[in-house]
């Protein structure tokens, strides 16, 4: 599903964020990509979702090469994946519940179906009490469920998650994970990004290492 070959990220033409990554993951495997903060995670995961572009190097995902992408195959791929922001991008004076229906409208949903899928993520995420409640009046913990909710809600076939579990406490992580593995387990592609190593060791999954923008396993 992605590979990468010799790919460079380098910012103002002297920062190298990602160094010489040679990588291949495959359809329906689970991921962990670990490392502290500034190592390269979010740009890594920028890449995979499009928004920065390679300095050099080649990039194939859904296993055809980025470089061919048209900027109109280039939104149609990005409604196939579904992204956890590490500062959520949710819309603050929005409710829940309109968050996640918009989200599922933008890919073609009908509105009885983008209802139902609304509904059964937010309880997947323990927030259906708060399908009336705008952003802003939801804690840290819970905009952060509510935007994994919104990655999940159109049937993503790609999960990437920046930090899903930063502010969350242990139980609620685990929960996540749990939402996550289940997806997975349906043939859903998950690359989480965390430096929690506590919590990754809990699991057998891949584990990625990156560190001053190299990746290793």
């Amino acid at each position: 599903m992605i590979r990468l070959n010799h790919l460079y990220k380098t910012y103002l033409k002297t920062w190298p964020a990602l160094k010489n990554v040679n990588l291949n993951i495959g359809k329906g495997e689970f991921v962990f990509l670990i490392g502290p903060s500034g190592a390269g995670k979010t740009t890594f995961l920028k890449i995979l979702y499009l928004e920065e572009v390679p300095t050099r190097g080649d990039f194939y995902l859904f296993d055809d090469e980025v470089k061919n992408y048209s900027h109109k195959k280039r939104a149609l791929l990005r409604q196939k994946m579904g992204v956890v922001f590490q500062d959520f991008k949710l819309m603050f004076y929005k409710t829940a519940y309109e968050n996640l229906e918009l989200a599922a409208n933008v890919v073609g949903f009908s509105p009885k179906k983008a209802h139902k899928r609304t509904l059964e993520v937010l309880n997947q995420v323990r927030l259906s009490h708060k399908i009336n409640t705008p952003i802003y009046q939801l804690s840290g913990g819970e905009q952060q469920r509510i935007a994994i909710a919104r990655a999940l809600v159109t049937h993503p076939d790609l999960i990437l998650a920046d930090e899903p579990t930063g502010n969350l406490d242990p139980e609620i992580s685990n929960s996540i994970i749990k939402v996550l593995e289940k997806l997975n387990a349906n043939g859903t592609t998950v690359i989480m990004a965390t430096h929690d190593y506590k919590l990754v060791n809990q699991f057998s999954y891949r584990k990625l290492k990156i560190n001053k923008g190299r990746i290793y396993e």
